[in-house]
Parts: C-alpha cells; structure tokens; sequence
C-alpha cells in the first residue's frame, strides 16, 4: 500500500506521514512515531513491511542500548557491510556494501548528499554517533533515485529529533585510552489543535576524545605512539507547520574533529564535516504532494607534519532537488529533478576545480492485489562525462500473510572522482563512470516470533577504474577493469524467554573479472563471510545484553598475496537506572582482546570500555 490510496489504511497513513520531509529523501518528524516507516528506499514514505528493497534499520533505542564506540562500530557487522579502519577511533574508515568499491556506496545526512568529491567515500568516522536519531540501511543499485554512487546502495543518517514537548538531554562518560565524551541537548515540539499549526526544534551539542592506540606497526613514517583523537559537533534544526497544506523546516550539522596518524607522509588533519539544508513542502490535497529543496555539504581537511603545515582538501556540494508525489488511480507517480554542484578548493591545483551534474527520474509505485511493483528510470547529465541512464524495478508477491517473495534488477553507475580525474601528475580526465547491473531474488517472513529475510544478489561491475601502467609516462586511472560480486545475506529477529534476539550473516564473493592476471582473484579488504549476534534483556532497573561480530580472512591487496587472518569479537554491556530518568551504563568492547586488522599495519583496539551516565527524561 502506499500514502495516496482510497482505502481506510492509506488514509491514516498519509495522516501519520504528514510531517515526513522528502529531501531527496525524507527525513521524520518526531510527532509521529515513526520507527516502522522508511523513505529512503523510494524517496518516498512507507511502513517497513512494505519495503521491496533490502533494508535495515537502526533506531535511537537500539544505538543507546548497544552503546557503540563509533558509527563503524555500530555498522560493523551489518548485512552486507565489511569496514576497513585504518588504527582506531577518528581514523579512516571504509565501507564496502554488498562487496562493491567504498565509494560505491552514496551516504546521506537527513537527505543531503555528503563525502569528499576529491578522494571518494564519505568520512563515517567523524560522524558522531550522539548526534544520530536514526539510520536507514537500503542495500542494492538505487542510481534510478539518486544518480551517481548509489551502486552497492545508500546509507541515510537522520540527527537527532524532538521526543516531546520540552526533553532536554545530556550524557557523559569516560572510559579506556583517556576517553571522554560528553553531549547534551534540548528539542521540543508544539502543535495546534484543529488548525494543526505547530513546529518543533532540536539542538544538540557533542563533544569527544581519546589518546587512542599506536595506529600503525609498518615501518614507513611510523612513530610509536599514541594517536590521539577529539571531536565537536553540534546540530541545530527546527520546522513549522503553517497550516495544513503548507510546512517547511531547515537543519545545520557540522562535526570539528583533530585527528594524529600515522603511515603516510603527514601524521595530522584537522577536519570538519558540514551539512545545510532546507525544505518546503506544499499538500494540497491526499493525492499530491509537492517538496522542494536546496542544501549543502562540505567536506573539509588541512594536513600537518609534525604541527606544520602540509595541505589542504576542501570539497562543497550544492544540490537543488523538485520533487511531485502524485496519486493516480491506485498507484504513487513521483518525478522529480536533482541539481548538484561540486567544487574543490585546495593549494593542489586541479585542472578542473567543479562540474554540474542534473538528474531527472520518475518512479511508480503500485499494489496489485498480493503483488506490489516499484519501477524507477533516471537521466543524469553531468558536465564533465556527458549523459548516463539508470533504471530498475523491484517485484514482490505476498504468496501467504506471512511470506513474501521478491525479484528484482537494477542499473548503476559511479562517477570517478576530482582526484582519478585531474590529480597533477596522475589524472585522467577521460576517464568514464563505471557501471553495473544486478539482479537480487528476496524471500522475507513476518511470523508472531519475529521476522527474517532471504536475499541472494549478483552484481556486474563493467568499466571499473584501476591503476593502468601504460598511461602517459608514470601510469594512472583507467577504466580497464571488471568485477562480479555475488552473495547471500540473512536477517532474523525474535524474543525469546525474555531475550531480544537479532543476528545477520552474510557470504560474499567479489571477484576481479577483468582481462589481467588478477583475474578471479578476491577483491581487496572485503571478508567473504561475515556475521553479527547481538542479545538484550532487561532485568527490571538492570539490562544485560551481548554483541558477536565475526568476519572471516580477507586480502589486502588484488594480487592476493597479502592475507588478514580472520577474526571474532564479543562485545559486553550492562545498564541500571537510577530512576525513571537517569541511567548508568557500562560497555567493554573486544572483551577477549583480540587483535586483529581490517587493513594491513593498522592496529585495531584491544580490550576497552566505556562508563556513561545519561539523562533522557520520559515523554
């Protein structure tokens, strides 16, 4: 079913759904609970249950509960994800989803596209998990949506959001390595009555840092020490609703971080990543809806030796977005235009410091009886490489009330980035977007003991960017290389004897499918199996809960010749409240000391905790 409908459900829902933002994709206001509602696999709002796209979704309650050191942390395991962190906390991390590139996955912060346009891939590591309210995790080719990254998928974060009418918060803790952290916030909401006027604000302050752990044991620029961390951030976000055909909202996220390295030819950075955004949105009636947007990111970076100064990386996106969201006899028509802008800043001189792209799309959404379809086409035209088509469709049969089966088959591609392109020395500014196609069969139960998921996908990457020797003098980015990644994901959630159960495993395997002697070999810093276990229970005032994550042996390099042994990690966690407001907490990650590595020389953190005191007053 969808928001615009005849029947007596669609009518409640679109009720429900009446503050959800869509930039590109929407963003939930806190009025309504929304923890069974997703938007970011359509870019438009719809209960959890009725997603075709493979989804996960992590909400506040369970990122308290689990009480994670970092975003990666609380990722790490995830179906489909395998990280590679480069020595610890602030340092830089790399998602793979569904095995692809780590920059074939497109990230969001509450709508806004962000990551660097320079080297790819978005700074996961300075996001701070205290500012987040919500994550949606939609795995699969969506460049039919959003354009340019979304191939191995599309990962939304959604800060903090208003629980009440007056909730202020606060948090503090200490732990292992020196940490501090230390956040505090207000949000609030007021609505009208028959008028439904009313709007709602949130501002939240975080603060964080550690003396880390020694990053790196190779020899090149080490320096055996510590490598310290800290971060502040702070979002500040409020709408209002004018009546009800017209609302509008705008939100700010920035993160300061101060980050020590070691391993390359500089040993600091100091960072910032920033998000602007605004929406108005126009309903004139149940079966229209109509949104537009404009926003901003900035993902900024100077680097030192030893306190001098080295360089500068600073990368800005400006994006527009229209979308209608119209109602035509029993289905959900959305079209819509993206406008987005890149620009580069550095003391490197790029031959090239910006480009434009514009994405126009149309998806259609309809039930037909036990059957839903979701079709998406998108034309991206982008200044530098010209035109490129996307498309997909996505097909589920309710073959009982408590089974689903689901096919479906996507196009995609990945814009390569200001550095593959222009880089002095390096660039190669013909280079083409690489491409894929996939295709993904589902089976999904939903049973009175809880829910699980089937899904086996195979991706064809064509025209990928890789090293080529035969460049110009010194050799560079080319686009001579293939890849064909398959796998199997598997979800389940249940309560059982009081116990709340959830685990996800996935197997992979991403193979090089190009012409050269690397062909068939496992792509780099991708673990062919991996799998997360996590167990809660409260025990009235007490909670004890316990996370497994696993990943089995990878390859650091495509040559296969440098192998990181696999590895298994129990996380331990236990809470009290001190009263219906205040709660103490105290987590201990690694607790067997494992070490391990998820990239070569790079040390992971052994045996560590965490004591958190936090306030979060009852609605």
């Amino acid at each position: 079913m969808h928001p615009y409908g005849l029947s007596c459900r669609q009518s409640a829902l679109a009720v429900a759904l009446s503050f959800v933002t869509t930039f590109p994709a929407a963003a939930a206001d806190s009025a309504t609970d929304l923890d069974r509602i997703v938007v970011t696999a359509t870019r438009t709002a719809q209960t959890q249950d009725q997603t075709l796209a493979a989804i996960t979704v992590i909400d506040r309650g369970e990122i308290e509960r689990l009480q994670p050191n970092s975003l990666p942390d609380l990722l790490r395991g995830r179906a489909g994800i395998s990280l590679a962190n480069n020595g610890g906390a602030g340092k830089s991390t790399s998602l793979f989803l569904r095995g692809t590139e780590s920059d074939h996955v497109l990230v969001l912060v509450d709508g806004i596209r962000i990551g660097s346009a320079t080297s790819g891939g978005a700074s996961l590591q300075d996001i701070p998990v205290e500012q987040i309210e919500r994550i949606e995790i939609v795995r699969g080719p969506f460049s039919s949506l959003y354009g340019s990254e979304a191939l191995g998928g599309v990962i939304q974060i959604f800060t903090r959001q208003p629980q009440g009418a007056f909730v202020p918060m606060f948090s503090a803790g200490i732990g292992s390595q020196s940490t501090a952290r230390l956040s505090a916030g207000v949000a609030g909401r007021s609505e009208g009555g028959d008028d439904v006027r009313g709007g709602w604000y949130s501002i939240n302050l975080a603060h964080e840092k550690t003396d880390g752990i020694d990053a790196y044991r190779g020899t090149r620029n080490a320096d055996p020490d510590r490598d310290g961390y800290r971060n502040n951030s702070a979002t500040v976000q409020g709408g209002y609703r004018f009546s009800p055909q017209w609302d509008a909202e705008a939100r700010a996220f920035r993160a300061e971080g101060y980050n020590e390295y070691d391993g390359s030819l500089n040993n600091q950075a100091d960072t910032v990543q920033q998000v602007l955004g605004s929406r108005v949105r126009y309903t004139p009636g149940e079966r229209l809806k109509l949104t537009a947007s404009v926003g901003s990111s900035a993902d900024l970076s100077e680097n030192f030796q030893d306190g001098v100064y080295s360089s500068n990386f600073d990368t800005r996106r400006q994006v527009v977005s229209l979308q209608a969201d119209v109602g035509v006899a029993a289905g959900l028509l959305s079209v819509g235009y993206d406008w987005l802008r890149d620009e580069v800043g550095s003391d490197t001189l790029y031959a090239r410091d910006h480009r434009i792209n514009r994405g126009l799309f149309g998806q259609w959404q309809q039930d037909f009886g036990a059957q839903s379809l979701q079709a998406s086409l998108r034309r991206d035209d982008n200044s530098q490489f010209g035109g490129k088509t996307t498309g997909s469709a996505l097909w589920g049969w309710d073959f009982t009330d408590a089974l689903r089966i689901g096919a479906s088959y996507g196009t995609a591609f990945k814009a390569p980035t200001f550095n593959e392109l222009f880089f002095p020395g390096y660039g190669n500014p013909l280079l083409q977007p690489e491409t894929s196609e996939s295709i993904e069969l589902s089976l999904r139960g939903e049973h009175g003991w809880g829910g699980w998921s089937l899904n086996a996908f195979d991706t064809r990457i064509d025209d990928m960017i890789a090293y080529d020797a035969n460049l110009g003098d010194f050799g560079g980015p080319n686009n001579i290389d293939r890849a064909r990644i398959q796998g199997l994901e598997a979800v389940a959630d249940t309560m059982l004897a009081g116990w709340n159960l959830r685990a996800s495993a996935t197997w992979l395997d991403p193979r090089s499918d190009g012409d050269d002697r690397n062909r068939g070999h496992v792509l780099p810093r991708r673990a062919r199996r991996s799998g997360r276990f996590d167990a809660d229970r409260d025990f009235g005032a007490f909670s004890l809960g316990a996370s497994v994550t696993g990943a089995g042996a990878r390859y650091d390099n495509l040559a296969n010749t440098t192998r990181l042994s696999g590895y298994g990690l129990t996380d331990l966690r236990i809470g009290y409240a001190l009263n219906i407001d205040w709660s103490l907490q105290l987590a201990a990650s690694n607790v067997f000391d494992k070490r391990h590595e998820t990239a070569a020389l790079y040390n992971q953190p052994g045996r560590n905790y965490l004591l958190t005191l936090r306030y979060r007053p009852t609605r």
